[in-house]
């Protein structure tokens, strides 16, 4: 399971924001999970959950989890088209010249502090 170390990846870039912004306490955090990063939402919010007790500033925040729909493009015939439905062969043309848009990212989206 590589959730853990990706929330603990983003607890220290949440961390950071915070210090470089004298806030001292964060409420919630809402990311955004592509949908074929290799992140699973539900796993990552139980990490969340478990790793947030451990902190100062983030102590018990909440976690937001929104899905970031794949979406690929096809060089051939210049559509786009769901990623998860489809795979990589374009279904509008059939070609394999095709590419990811969206879908793999982790982004933090919002930081929500409380103010103290």
């Amino acid at each position: 399971m590589h959730e853990l170390g990706v929330v603990f990846h983003c607890i220290d870039q949440v961390n950071k924001i915070a210090a470089e912004n004298n806030v001292k306490k964060i409420n919630s955090v809402t990311v955004e999970i592509g949908e074929v990063s290799t992140v699973i939402p539900a796993l990552f919010e139980d990490c969340w959950s478990w790793a947030v007790k451990k902190e100062t500033v983030l102590k018990d925040a909440k976690i937001k989890v929104e899905v970031i729909k794949a979406i690929t493009y096809c060089e051939d015939c210049k559509s786009e088209y769901p990623t998860v439905q489809y795979g990589k062969v374009c279904p509008n043309c059939k070609s394999e010249r095709t590419y990811l848009l969206t879908g793999n990212e982790l982004i933090i989206k919002e930081i929500e502090a409380v103010e103290v």
